[in-house]
């Protein structure tokens, strides 16, 4: 098991802990296997009812490890991006998934929100979706989920100038059932699931499945690959890459926009 993900289990809940506070909890290629690992043994074991994420540390997550993504534009990244099995495991989970995120949660921090059923927010939480800033595009499904969610001009801001949505916004916009007090957040989100674990799980499952088109999901996924590869190997992408590594404002008016 890797470290930097760790579990608890009890009451029917199963609690994931992103452990990398180091790092801000910035998700690498190793960590990515481990929850893809976890989440599709989740959907064997009776046992487990409901999924919770939280994350240790200042913030919930940074999002992929930019060096890892720095790697990946200069050809030398993992032969497998195992984020893809994450998060096709996220589109066909049954169980339903509870979140309890505080400080930033950057890129996929935000866009795996998307396919929680309760998300719980501390009054300091930021949602931060910069993959444009990034010259890259959005994953997860979250370029169809996300409009879907907030309409289409809220989720063009937020994808397109990629500055931060705060707590209470997010709750009106739909992202986010409640916020609470940072000390009080993983007692209500344990709670909160604990409550939903008791619920008939065979009914919540079909309820979910009812709700959510597995296969929409990972198609849209699908899509959102192939253009991210493409985005990520530009000449955009390793100006953006190269600006954030020396710690500067990328400067894309000489780089050609196909």
């Amino acid at each position: 098991m890797n470290p930097e993900i760790r579990t608890e289990q009890a009451n029917g809940v199963i609690t994931i802990t992103l452990a990398r506070p180091e790092k801000k909890n910035a998700l690498t290629n190793e960590m990515y296997a481990a929850l893809a690992d976890i989440i599709e043994g989740i959907e064997r074991d009776s046992s487990i009812r409901v999924l919770l994420f939280q994350g240790d540390g200042d913030m919930f997550t940074a999002g992929n490890d930019m060096g890892e993504f720095a790697a990946i534009a200069s050809g030398k990244g993992p032969s497998e991006r195992h984020v893809h099995r994450f998060l096709r495991a996220l589109a066909k989970a049954t169980v339903p998934i509870v979140a309890a995120v505080h400080g930033k949660a950057v890129g996929v921090g935000t866009t795996m929100l998307l396919h929680c059923d309760y998300v719980l927010l501390a009054e300091d939480a930021q949602l931060i979706t910069p993959f444009v800033n990034l010259a890259l595009v959005p994953e997860a499904a979250s370029s169809y989920l996300l409009p879907l969610r907030v309409g289409h001009v809220r989720a063009f801001e937020m994808f397109a100038m990629g500055e931060p949505l705060d707590a209470q916004t997010a709750v009106a916009w739909g992202i986010a059932n409640r916020v609470c007090s940072r000390d009080t957040l993983r007692t209500h989100a344990h709670r909160m699931a604990e409550r939903i674990a008791a619920k008939p799980a065979g009914s919540l499952s079909a309820m979910k499945s009812l709700m959510r088109q597995a296969e929409v999901l990972l198609a849209q996924m699908q899509s959102e690959s192939t253009v991210f590869q493409e985005r990520l190997n530009s000449p955009e992408a390793r100006e953006a890459f190269s600006a954030f590594a020396e710690k500067r404002s990328p400067d894309f008016s000489k780089v050609a926009r196909h």
